[in-house]
């Protein structure tokens, strides 16, 4: 499937440590004909990390897609009715995003677009990023599973050793996952390995 004239949401949350492995994939969007409408929450926008400080990635998303960011839940609740979207996305996307939008909590602008996705019944990807999905965010993930129009990038174990609790999707997968969830599917296989024992 060509994602030449889709216009594709993507949300960013606070998961910082995997911005790196997330604008690639934007690009890929934007190379492949995509409109790309950004959506951040708070947090990434008035944060400042080891990673990058917030000005910077959103200059940086900015830049890379030619379009304003999406900073507040009114400019984003327009995604739903008056500015449709084909797909959206929100990679990273964190535990405490993840549990908000599992128990239908809409205080940020990336859940706000996510649920006006939802309601004109198109598909949300997801892309986890968080330390506690095998533990009580167990819950969460599984309920967004089971949840119709809403599609995983595969993901897995990236540190099991130190890390047990912790899933991160394969961020190179993004584009596939979008193709097939405009189709009404979910990629599969959905848990990959991610983690190589180099012993």
């Amino acid at each position: 499937m060509s994602l030449n004239g889709k216009r594709i949401g993507f949300g960013l949350t606070g998961s910082h440590c995997t911005y790196d492995a997330v604008f690639p994939e934007i690009e890929k969007l934007v190379n492949a004909g995509a409109e790309v409408l950004p959506v951040v929450t708070f947090t990434v926008k008035n944060t400042d990390t080891r990673f990058g400080d917030g000005e910077d990635w959103i200059k940086r998303i900015e830049d890379l897609t030619g379009n304003k960011v999406i900073d507040s839940i009114v400019k984003a609740e327009p995604l739903g009715p008056k500015i449709p979207l084909d797909c959206m996305v929100i990679a990273p996307l964190t535990g405490n995003s993840m549990s908000k939008f599992a128990n239908a909590m809409t205080d940020s602008p990336v859940l706000m677009a996510a649920k006006a996705t939802l309601r004109n019944r198109k598909p949300v990807v997801l892309g986890i990023s968080t330390n506690d999905a095998l533990g009580l965010n167990g819950v969460n993930l599984m309920r967004l599973m089971a949840t119709k129009h809403i599609y995983f990038i595969p993901y897995g174990q990236d540190d099991p050793i130190k890390k047990p609790n912790s899933l991160v999707a394969r961020m190179s997968m993004l584009t596939p996952t979008i193709e097939a969830a405009i189709n009404g599917e979910q990629i599969q296989p959905v848990l990959v390995e991610r983690y190589k024992d180099e012993v």
